[in-house]
């Protein structure tokens, strides 16, 4: 992947990093930026670049921001921890690269739950901008699920990026806390009433399990058709209580 320069943020990743890290092999560079890992997350990632940036945490968009800027090349992905290239995304990379006029890229992602790949409920093929120029991409500023906004054209990869989530149902409750917090900032002041309350939650469930088909992938559908449902009363819990001039967020 010449002139592509895989960015990737860290805390605490021992676990996962270097997997990622071994995916982005072909790259031309890899940028870290850690922040402030307690665990042996630097030391695997010195392992395999020079790149590697300490920063304290200033959120998911400002901290890919940085390891952007701190890019030398023309070309960003951006990749996270949880996140492998395929031999076959990096090949497709390289070669639409050599020829195009495009300024960034939608990559898919091959989402896994729980240790299976989900292939419905709104999963696949969940399509993410994660590669563009340098010079024209920006993270747009957002509390939780930031997204690349690119100022020209843009086009679609058909190979994706394998995204291994919550390996276990404790580490989505873990989580749970944190995003449906984030989530919550980023909706601002708004009148919560009963009906967020208890319609949002189920239309999510149904969304997820009937609608987009999440009952075709068995128990994992089911379950994490729930989950999505118990986070969705969650952040709207959260936004009713700072709203009530409760403590909250």
């Amino acid at each position: 992947m010449k002139g592509v320069s895989v960015v990737i943020v860290t805390k605490n990743e021992e676990d996962r990093i270097e997997a990622a890290l071994q995916s982005a092999a072909a790259a031309s560079e890899i940028v870290v930026v850690d922040a402030m890992s307690e665990d042996r997350t630097v030391e695997i990632c010195k392992a395999y670049t020079d790149k590697v940036y300490i920063r304290q945490w200033q959120g998911f968009a400002a901290q890919k921001q940085t390891a952007s800027d701190l890019a030398a090349g023309p070309w960003i992905f951006i990749l996270d921890s949880d996140e492998r290239f395929t031999p076959e995304l990096a090949e497709e990379i390289s070669s639409t690269l050599k020829d195009t006029a495009l300024d960034g890229f939608y990559v898919p992602r091959k989402n896994f739950f729980l240790g299976r790949w989900i292939k419905y409920g709104g999963w696949r093929p969940d399509y993410t901008l994660r590669l563009f120029k340098k010079e024209c991409g920006r993270l747009e500023p957002r509390e939780v699920h930031e997204k690349v906004v690119v100022n020209g054209r843009t086009g679609y990869l058909k190979n994706p990026v394998e995204h291994y989530t919550y390996r276990s149902v404790a580490e989505f409750l873990a989580k749970l806390d944190n995003y449906s917090t984030l989530s919550a900032k980023d909706k601002g002041a708004r009148r919560i009433g009963i009906a967020s309350l208890t319609v949002r939650p189920i239309a999510t469930f149904i969304k997820m399990y009937f609608l987009r088909l999440g009952f075709l992938d068995g128990v994992h559908g089911f379950i994490l058709a729930v989950l999505y449902g118990y986070y969705t009363f969650v952040k709207y819990t959260k936004l009713w209580e700072v709203n009530q001039g409760g403590k909250g967020l």
